[in-house]
């Protein structure tokens, strides 16, 4: 996230770049763990109102503390390539050797069934945009998804209930964090509260 953390400092914004295992612990363990650090960094700064850029489970992470316990001073939040509806690539390696090790516990815990993380989070009540990814790096794992995609999720799936804004662009799960549209429509949405470039089902890169 460090391009996309320079790329909003240059933009005005003041940032907290947060890291976190994300292969150490369940959902349960790691979404405090990150929320609270980013969340705790701000406030000592004299934020009023804290914005998240999240990227793939971050955005995961973020809504199960919200629906914990919510964020008072919560503002805007953008959404890369997140698994708000679980992946299908879980469902299907699940049960393969070493899927767990890469994938992580939490990683596990965001399938496309009804006891996953995501299905119990429900709709939103933040302002949100999401930007979801049709490249691939990885084309062994598009051809087990059933839509375009990025390699990991498919656009579908990253959609949520309650969310403001949409946006498709043309880059892969891992890459789309440093795409300057990414970037640009990221920092408006803060400001705004809308993707400048988004036009229903348009791609851009």
């Amino acid at each position: 996230m460090q391009p996309m953390a320079e790329a909003l400092r240059n933009d005005g914004f003041m940032t907290a770049n947060v890291d976190y295992p994300s292969q150490a612990g369940s959902v349960e363990v790691l979404a405090p763990m990150a929320v609270n650090a980013g969340l705790e960094e701000c406030r000592r700064a004299g934020a009023q109102r804290i914005h998240f850029v999240t990227h793939s489970i971050g955005g995961i992470l973020v809504r199960y503390v919200h629906k914990q316990t919510p964020i008072h001073d919560l503002g805007r939040v953008v959404m890369l390539a997140p698994p708000n509806q679980g992946s299908e690539v879980v469902d299907i390696t699940r049960n393969w050797p070493t899927t767990d090790v890469f994938a992580g516990e939490a990683g596990m815990q965001l399938g496309t069934d009804e006891n996953s993380i995501p299905a119990q989070l429900g709709p939103v009540d933040f302002e949100l945009g999401v930007i979801a990814g049709t490249a691939t790096i990885n084309p062994f794992m598009s051809v087990m998804l059933p839509d375009a995609d990025d390699g990991k999720v498919t656009v579908a799936r990253t959609r949520v209930d309650g969310m403001d804004d949409f946006l498709v662009v043309g880059q892969s799960h891992r890459f789309i964090v440093r795409s300057s549209a990414v970037k640009r429509n990221t920092a408006a949405f803060l400001r705004n509260g809308s993707f400048p470039d988004s036009t229903g089902s348009s791609q851009i890169f």
